[in-house]
């Protein structure tokens, strides 16, 4: 039984782990999205295809799986604390690797080993947010998560203004742009240090064994959920400044600037459908938004550069996605979040390492097609709307998951 000085101690030391929730999450918006507008820049540099890019992407992605697969466990051996520390202090380092990467292999190595940190930090963030926000878990989520959109709706533009400034007459480029914004890891790593993180009260007994969860068919179809959603998301901050540049012609301050358009939309939309989302349910939320966010893709894509703007409002409907299924998850296994959080997760980045794979093989093989009967440029273009095609239908496939769970739920008498 706690004391009342304990009481005392935890609630004073709940104001930190906010901040290594909110500042972690404004990080990793940064270094989660300043890659759309490096892309270009990385393939003229190291002379390589969509399909190379696509590889690259994917790559990225197993790094990030393979750090989820083993922070689970290093979280329950560790503590939670440590394990955010190594994350941020992984990806800071990697930035330096980054910088003197000097061909496309060691890049990729530098690149895959980014994202193990960053692997690392998404179950890091995900499982302090569960613990702590018990109370308005949805509407929580998707705040932090604002954080995310926050600096993301920015990330493109700061890192085109940064790939461009000149310091002592050289010009940053994207490796100093990545040197100075991996830096920027080391400010959340202070807050994370002098934090006091709730524990797991979870005894063993009433863990929830992955055995049990695995036979759970809710279970799954969270996991085909978050998925969907997510390759939807990272697949439009990967590739939406590259389409518009190769696609349309457009310059590299306005294809960032649109990319920012998409992620202000994003964020808006985690603020502001927070509260819509615990007042309707996350299951009706799941699929009025991803729903919404498959058809603004698919419909942007097929009428061309007049109607980019639509792919802001896929952003308002492809936010609210993962914070909900955070809370979801929080609000279902109670008793296992930890197990729950890090197996979603892992299965989720088998899925994005698949969707990258797939969305380079799309574009390069419908560009290929296309050149040889319409010529390099029509070629090009309907590579990528192909690309940007199938992304939509993920978003789709995400409303059609959620549809299915929700009649599951509600057979059951099990809403949340």
């Amino acid at each position: 039984m706690q004391t009342v000085q304990q009481t005392k101690l935890i609630k004073k030391s709940i104001p930190l782990p906010f901040l290594v929730i909110f500042v972690g999450y404004l990080v990793f918006g940064f270094l989660e999205n300043i890659k759309g507008p490096a892309i270009p820049r990385m393939q003229t540099d190291f002379a390589i295809d969509e399909w190379q890019i696509g590889v690259l992407l994917a790559l990225n992605s197993f790094g990030f799986l393979l750090a989820c697969s083993f922070t689970g466990v290093f979280t329950s051996k560790c503590g939670i604390k440590l394990v955010s520390l190594l994350a941020f202090g992984s990806m800071a380092l990697s930035g330096v690797f980054i910088y003197f990467s000097s061909n496309y292999f060691v890049f990729s190595l530098s690149y895959f080993f980014m994202y193990i940190g960053n692997g690392m930090l998404e179950i890091a963030l995900a499982i302090i947010a569960a613990r702590i926000f018990t109370k308005n878990t949805g509407f929580m989520m998707n705040v932090s998560h604002f954080f995310y959109g926050l600096s993301s709706t920015v990330a493109p533009m700061m890192a085109t203004g940064l790939m461009g400034l000149h310091v002592l007459g050289n010009e940053v480029g994207w490796r100093g742009m990545y040197l100075l914004m991996l830096s920027l890891c080391i400010i959340p790593m202070i807050p994370t240090f002098f934090s006091k993180f709730p524990v797991d009260k979870v005894t063993a007994e009433e863990r929830i064994p992955l055995k049990v969860y695995l036979k759970d068919p809710a279970a799954w179809l969270i996991i085909s959920i978050l998925s969907f959603g997510v390759i939807a998301e990272l697949s439009m901050a990967g590739w939406l400044v590259n389409f518009l540049e190769k696609s349309y012609h457009w310059s590299q301050t306005a294809s960032s600037a649109m990319l920012s358009i998409f992620f202000l939309c994003f964020m808006m939309s985690r603020i502001i459908l927070g509260a819509v989302t615990d007042k309707i349910g996350f299951m009706k939320s799941l699929i009025i938004f991803s729903a919404v966010a498959g058809i603004a893709t698919i419909v942007a894509t097929l009428i061309g550069s007049s109607a980019v703007w639509l792919f802001g409002l896929a952003g308002i409907g492809i936010a609210p996605i993962y914070p909900t299924i955070m809370a979801l998850i929080a609000k279902r296994y109670p008793n296992g979040i930890d197990t729950a959080i890090t197996f979603t997760v892992t299965l989720m980045g088998i899925a994005v390492v698949l969707g990258n794979f797939l969305i380079g093989a799309i574009i390069e093989f419908f560009k290929q097609w296309f050149t040889s009967m319409h010529g390099a440029e029509i070629g090009l273009t309907r590579g990528f709307q192909a690309g940007f095609v199938f992304i939509g239908v993920c978003a789709i496939l995400c409303s059609v998951m959620s549809f299915l769970l929700y009649r599951y739920f509600q057979r059951r008498n099990e809403l949340i």
